[in-house]
């Protein structure tokens, strides 16, 4: 497919130069439907990008599209604020009696705003309400947001350059396997809890991801996790899980930290909890964590109805018979067969993969060559983005609907174009 880069337009005139997906792929889109995206001059790409995560449900899922259009054409609220209305409550039952109540978990539901750095935010405020404390722990390669708090318990030297002032009260220890397994898990970090002269102050709480999409697709073992939430028991900490873009089952669970059978303090969801790209933030705590006065985090948008619509319905069709979850680990091994072919193709060098669910990267030791195998995989159709500190990793995130013959489309066009950048 030849692609032919839009002219210069409004976009270049008059848009931010803080613009960044739109550089990698040099088309306007103008529609959409399930796993694909048309540009205005009739070319069709195969989406494994999913919006960063927040489409999962794949683009205008019909059953979501049917319920917000039939919820807009009856006059339903659009904006509420925190106000009790018919939508929310629809949401808050059905997100009770299908993720909540199946899963044991007792979270009281806090709605903080309508992006993810909202929740975080939210989260590393009520920590530390609850705990007295300022600091916060969180690990290398995180991302969390890029709003000030956030920003303060991400890694990316970059993404924290932009914030202008010093980010404070956020402290990074090693993630899984930082040190190639040569160090013993949390020994850096239990010892500057112990040291009195280590000068890192009582943290209120740990936030971590169990996959950190942004930092490379770093993937925490189980046990890694189970030993974070003993060392916060008895360390006196909160531990906060960022399932922001983990969350609603990209790794197959509908929380990816099920597969540890731990159960975080707080947990905080964005993205696909909407079902069909709305904004919509959730922050979810233990019911003794409460200690919020009336009003004391608050926001204009935090009261998204046309989301907990569509949210609902997400729910509702995709959650209520643990069907979703079998399908997205069935679709998982699926990728896994096909990046080992890559790799042997290779020679094993200089490429590896890794990866859980429908959430996999592959990182190229020649760091610029990720960037190459995106760009060339847009010239044959397909969307790719780069993660990690150095964009050295190829991200695939396809959405959970995606079926097997269109996931076989993408990993052939991705296998080809890491063997047309070798």
């Amino acid at each position: 497919m030849t692609i032919t880069p839009p002219a210069l337009s409004v976009f270049q005139t008059l848009e931010s130069e803080v613009r960044s997906y739109c550089r990698g792929w040099p088309a306007v889109f103008d529609r959409a439907q399930g796993s694909y995206l048309h540009d205005e001059d009739g070319h069709t790409y195969l989406d494994f990008f999913a919006g960063a995560g927040s489409l999962n449900y794949g683009h205008n899922n019909p059953v979501l599209k049917r319920a917000l259009i039939d919820y807009i054409e009856r006059d339903g609220i659009t904006h509420g604020l925190d106000m009790a209305t018919v939508a929310k409550r629809n949401f808050l039952e059905t997100f009770e009696n299908v993720v909540l109540r199946p899963r044991d978990l007792p979270y009281k539901v806090m709605f903080p705003g309508p992006t993810g750095t909202n929740a975080v935010e939210a989260a590393l405020k009520l920590a530390r309400k609850v705990k007295g404390r300022e600091a916060i722990v969180s690990f290398t390669n995180a991302f969390h947001g890029m709003s000030l708090g956030s920003l303060a318990v991400t890694g990316n030297a970059f993404k924290r350059a932009g914030a202008g002032i010093p980010l404070v009260h956020g402290t990074p220890m090693p993630f899984d396997n930082y040190f190639d397994g040569q160090v013993p898990d949390f020994l850096w970090f239990e010892r500057l809890l112990e040291d009195q002269g280590s000068g890192l102050n009582k943290p209120a709480a740990v936030i971590v991801e169990t996959v950190q999409g942004e930092g490379g697709i770093n993937v925490a073992r189980p046990e890694w996790l189970r030993a974070l939430k003993e060392l916060c028991e008895r360390q006196d900490m909160l531990l906060i899980v960022d399932d922001i873009q983990m969350g609603c089952g990209r790794t197959g669970a509908f929380f990816s930290f099920e597969e540890a059978g731990i159960t975080p303090d707080i947990v905080t969801l964005s993205k696909s909890i909407s079902g069909y790209g709305l904004p919509m933030s959730l922050c979810l705590f233990r019911p003794e964590l409460d200690i919020w006065e009336p009003g004391e985090h608050n926001g204009t948008f935090r009261g998204n109805n046309p989301a907990f619509v569509t949210a609902a319905a997400a729910l509702t069709t995709y959650w209520a018979d643990g069907q979703m979850e079998k399908q997205t680990l069935a679709r998982g091994e699926q990728v896994e067969r096909a990046l080992l072919s890559v790799v042997e193709e290779c020679g094993g060098e200089g490429v590896s993969f890794r990866g859980r669910g429908l959430v996999w990267g592959m990182e190229f030791e020649d760091k610029a060559r990720a960037g190459r195998v995106c760009a060339r995989a847009f010239e044959l159709g397909l969307l790719l983005e780069t993660s990690g500190p150095e964009s050295e990793v190829v991200k695939l995130l396809p959405a959970l609907t995606v079926s097997a013959d269109e996931l076989d489309e993408g990993l052939r066009i991705l296998a080809r174009a890491v063997r047309e950048t070798a």
